[in-house]
């Protein structure tokens, strides 16, 4: 008897620490040279598993998932998109699996699901990007509201951008800002449309001197020479985290956790640097051109009030800016 309970305890020591081994299905939205880094450096931590995956914005994986989920077969083992307010509607409708075990010790309040639904793996953060020729070098939210800046202001819409649905969610939410800040820029006949993109190539172009993008984008083509700078104003910065998370539905969990550990951890975090995005981990220093981790200021944030309130927030931008 004394044998046989060492034999199945030494057998069951072997499983749990076996390595996660077999298929994983992921869907991303992460841009294709960043989602192959992702994926070529989570196999080589973890050599048993084979990734395969779908790649397309947030919108369009969501349209694939949404169709999957009407016909009963979800595919994909793990979600890796732009943003926890997406997470949240998922959670809602309970199409995650929580994994509470994962450490997020490391990882400030407010980042990560309480109950292990979602886990954000970077920062990426909206702030003000401003043509260097512009006469007046804006520091503040305010600084929009200048008369030097009326009629040269860019914002991308809520109604055509995820990160710019955040932005206006964090600061109509903001005391000092609220919804009194979006009419003082729409009274600058600021233009409201399309997307990060557009508003950085009127911005560096100088069709516009001012504007709203994420950060990676300006600190990226500043380092390359573009008459653009970016600025974190100390009011703090929007940010989106490109969360990840299990499904419910997942076929193989082991290898989804595993992937979520990898993500979170300082070397997956490490990866998201050489990829030129600030880290969600305080201790993983920051690529070229951002400041210290500890001088960027978070906005406070919460997504589930977003979804919440999200229909009404677009239709009142829609008021205010037209279109």
């Amino acid at each position: 008897m004394r044998i046989a309970l060492i034999v199945a305890a030494t057998l069951f020591a072997g499983a749990a620490l076996a390595e996660p081994s077999g298929k994983l299905m992921l869907y991303t939205s992460q841009p294709n040279a960043d989602a192959q880094a992702t994926i070529d450096g989570f196999m080589a931590a973890y050599p048993g598993v084979e990734v395969e995956f779908f790649r397309d914005g947030t919108t369009k994986v969501m349209a694939k998932l949404e169709g999957e989920f009407a016909a009963g077969s979800p595919q994909p083992d793990v979600l890796l998109i732009a943003d926890t307010v997406t997470m949240e509607g998922l959670e809602a409708e309970g199409r995650l699996m929580a994994y509470p075990e994962a450490d997020t010790s490391a990882y400030e309040a407010g980042l990560m699901d309480p109950e292990g639904y979602y886990f954000s793996t970077k920062l990426i953060t909206t702030g003000i990007v401003y043509n260097t020729g512009a006469p007046m070098k804006p520091t503040t939210y305010t600084d929009l509201l200048k008369p030097e800046a009326t009629g040269k202001i860019a914002i991308p819409s809520p109604l055509t951008s995820g990160a710019a649905t955040i932005t206006m969610a964090t600061l109509t939410g903001d005391p000092k800002l609220g919804w009194e800040f979006y009419e003082g820029l729409a009274d600058q006949g600021t233009l409201a449309q399309g997307g990060n993109g557009g508003v950085y190539k009127a911005v560096a172009g100088g069709e516009k001197l001012y504007g709203f993008v994420v950060d990676f984008l300006a600190i990226r083509s500043a380092e390359d020479g573009a008459p653009v700078a970016f600025v974190f104003p100390p009011e703090g910065v929007s940010y989106v985290t490109e969360p990840v998370a299990i499904l419910s539905t997942a076929k193989n969990p082991e290898a989804a956790k595993a992937f979520v550990d990898f993500l979170i951890s300082k070397k997956g975090q490490e990866l998201a640097v050489s990829q030129g995005y600030l880290p969600a981990h305080p201790d993983v220093a920051p690529p070229a051109g951002f400041p210290p981790r500890s001088e960027i200021k978070l906005m406070s944030f919460d997504p589930a009030k977003a979804l919440a309130e999200d229909t009404e927030m677009k239709m009142r931008f829609q008021e205010i800016f037209g279109g």
